[in-house]
């Protein structure tokens, strides 16, 4: 069984709240554990409370396991260690922000390309949660340009090989393929 979902949104759209319900059914479903990857770093009062509010939120039987870089070794690490768990990972662009700012410049490429192999073999129930950034202007600074790329290239890899793509607005969910199919085909324009 490999179920792999994307769950997109802007900021406060809900994503993270959508991505939990997804992961207490399936937590439910398969009577499984849940270990809940998190990926933020704890550098101000700011991102303290929002860490602490995304921790209060969860269930507490969860298994949290922090990992700022070296998420695809994390995976790695959860398939041996727990083979029967449903995983959550939140969030992408916080993990993608901890890479780029990294001392080691190859960090981002490294780390991509390790965590997309690890994502075409792994077999457990996976909800991934990241900020959907490429519907606003386009940033001044280079590596604020940079960072919407990337995510953007990063979200179009993930969701080619997941089963399930959500794009979740004001607290609605809006799926945008399931079971491997996309659900909305684009127009063709006719000039």
């Amino acid at each position: 069984m490999n179920t792999l979902e994307l769950v997109l949104g802007g900021a406060r759209s809900g994503k993270s709240r959508y991505a939990e319900q997804q992961v207490r059914r399936l937590e439910q479903q398969y009577n499984r554990p849940v270990v809940y990857v998190a990926t933020a770093q704890c550098g101000d009062g700011e991102m303290s409370e929002r860490i602490r509010y995304h921790r209060d939120s969860r269930p507490q039987h969860w298994h949290t396991r922090e990992e700022p870089i070296r998420l695809a070794d994390c995976l790695q690490q959860i398939t041996a260690q727990q083979p029967q768990a449903v995983v959550m990972v939140d969030c992408l662009t916080l993990w993608l922000t901890n890479c780029l700012l990294s001392e080691d410049k190859e960090c981002w490429q490294q780390q991509k390309t390790a965590f997309l192999r690890c994502l075409t073999q792994f077999t457990q129930p996976l909800v991934l949660v990241s900020n959907e950034t490429g519907q606003g202007v386009v940033p001044m600074g280079e590596l604020s340009r940079r960072f919407v790329d990337e995510s953007g290239w990063l979200h179009q890899a993930i969701a080619e090989l997941a089963g399930q793509v959500t794009l979740v607005s004001a607290g609605l969910p809006l799926p945008l393929k399931r079971n491997g199919q996309p659900l909305h085909q684009a127009a063709t324009l006719i000039d």
